[in-house]
């Protein structure tokens, strides 16, 4: 369902789901999010609320009902524990008994609200919401009794993580965050420093300034430790900086694995790396690791029937337009356009199959299988019968749309690396043709090629360093790239028409030919006159 190919399909898809049998107790990695108490330590774990013992061991499930809850904080006496819950389609906060009980909801605007620390008091909790921002690019600090009310904006105009200090006079804060962000190692004007804030002069001052990543402050008596990437290794770790004289000190060390999302109690704080659990003490330094099993009934484990109509995500049309293939869920479905059955063509719950494109022939259906551990170039029969066949060995990375050529016999797609490939099944070979500019995930999402009817030339569409989208066209004879329309304007969605000799672009409103004339001549006609390109 891309570019100038589209159909309506009202269908039911479904298909089993099911799993092995494993161990009763499961390691617990991959743990989110933790705080810790003086005996407990919370986290959360397939989207639920745990606590465990400090020592580790066997974990105890505190929430179950349906949504996500994160970020779940102890009061400073771990008699409560204070989370964010996405229960009624809004994220807001709720207080739960740290041993279990009904969660209570304490915030109600429709803006999301994110859970950041206790008053040293217990009285009250602190936490970071859009709600009167005017937008959601950015959060505001606010206050909010545990026993609910109205909440009390903090007088800062920015703030996404903060803590407030033990004897409530101070807030240290970040006024930007991006400990949600896929990219690190980032030294721009996004890289947040620390800001001390005194909530009764109403004054501020700046307590970190660093062209690195300071973030996650959380007080301990005079001294404020801190998640820095700084260091030599540009990994994010513990650090602690003396509030009375400025010392700051590196506390954790680890080279592979970043620190995220670092947590302080009474005398410890915890925090993952890589897919651990740690607990760092205060008065030696020492960190440790807690090893943490979870037991649970695994429902999403058990073989069940599930409806996939409302998950696709890509598909095509056969040639004579009686089916149609889908993906959804990682399988691939063929589909009547009026009578007939529903066809899972892959039954392969261990892989996902992704992309399908229906060749002209009829024959054959293409599509990417990680079945390899790696996303690589598949074909099978489109009658289903027959095992499937794996074309490519191109190793890691992550592959988009496959547009087959009119003769059946060449498969063009892009890659994330933004190369632009075509596989020749007659040679058994991936040729790249040429890398794009500033393509992003979306951006390759949709990118489109146009085949001429000879299948000889493959017409493309990418955007030039000036940010402007050109027109080319690769000779799968020849092995030459040529550029046809001008980088002083954009032009895109170039289609060939049937007959091969007009290749159609779109600039601004107006789709323009390009012409090709029996002496190969390539020529653009605009608005106003006809100008030479390139004669090939």
């Amino acid at each position: 369902m891309r570019g100038m190919r589209r159909c309506l399909v009202l269908l039911s898809l479904s298909l089993i789901v099911s799993a092995g049998a494993t161990q009763a107790g499961l390691d617990a990695r991959m743990m989110r999010m933790p705080d810790v108490s003086s005996t407990q330590i919370t986290f959360v774990y397939a989207g639920d609320i745990w606590v465990v013992q400090k020592s580790g061991g066997t974990a105890h499930r505190l929430s179950t009902p349906p949504g996500e809850e994160s970020f779940p904080h102890f009061s400073p006496d771990g008699s409560f524990i204070a989370f964010t819950g996405n229960y009624d389609g809004n994220s807001d906060i709720y207080l739960l008994e740290a041993d279990g009980g009904l969660a209570r909801r304490l915030t109600h605007h429709p803006s999301p609200d994110r859970m950041l620390d206790w008053y040293p008091d217990g009285k009250s909790i602190m936490y970071a919401s859009s709600m009167r921002s005017g937008t959601n690019r950015f959060n505001q600090l606010y206050k909010v009794d545990r026993d609910g009310g109205l909440p009390e904006k903090l007088s800062v105009p920015y703030g996404e993580f903060g803590s407030i200090s033990p004897d409530g006079s101070t807030l240290a804060y970040i006024p930007i965050s991006r400990h949600s962000r896929t990219w690190k190692r980032y030294r721009g004007g996004m890289a947040p420093d620390i800001w001390l804030f005194n909530l009764k002069k109403h004054t501020a001052e700046r307590a970190t300034s660093d062209v690195a990543n300071d973030a996650q402050p959380m007080w301990h008596g005079s001294t404020l430790y801190l998640l820095s990437d700084r260091d030599q290794n540009k990994r994010a770790n513990i650090w602690a900086l003396d509030t009375r004289n400025g010392a700051l000190k590196q506390i954790t060390f680890f080279e592979k694995y970043d620190v995220a999302l670092p947590s302080i109690g009474p005398d410890e704080i915890v925090f993952t790396a890589g897919s651990d659990l740690y607990l760092l003490n205060l008065q030696t330094g020492r960190q440790e690791k807690v090893n943490i099993e979870v037991v649970s009934d695994r429902a999403t484990l058990k073989p069940r029937r599930v409806n996939v109509a409302s998950m696709i995500r890509s598909g095509d049309i056969s040639p004579t337009g009686k089916r149609a293939i889908f993906e959804a869920r990682g399988e691939l479905f063929t589909v009547p356009a009026e009578h007939g059955v529903i066809r899972n063509m892959t039954r392969t719950s261990g892989s996902a199959e992704r992309w399908p494109d229906w060749s002209p022939d009829g024959k054959h259906i293409a599509y990417f299988s990680d079945a390899s551990g790696e996303y690589e170039l598949t074909v099978r029969s489109a009658n289903g019968n027959g095992e499937e066949k794996t074309l490519t060995s191109l190793g890691p990375g992550f592959r988009y749309s496959l547009y087959w050529s009119p003769d059946s016999k060449k498969l063009a797609f892009a890659d994330q690396a933004m190369n632009i490939n075509y596989h020749d099944l007659d040679t058994d070979k991936v040729t790249r043709i040429d890398k794009g500019f500033f393509m992003t995930h979306g951006s390759l999402m949709n990118f489109e090629v146009s085949w001429s009817p000879d299948s000889r030339w493959i017409a493309y569409s990418r955007t030039l360093a000036n940010r402007n989208s050109v027109v080319f066209l690769y000779d799968t004879v020849e092995s030459e790239l040529h550029q046809v329309t001008s980088e002083f304007y954009s032009t895109g969605l170039p289609k060939f028409d049937p007959d091969g000799k007009y290749l159609y672009v779109l600039t601004g409103r107006t789709f323009q030919p390009i012409y090709s004339d029996l002496d190969n001549s390539w020529i653009y006609a605009n608005t106003t006159n006809i100008t030479c390109i390139e004669c090939m």
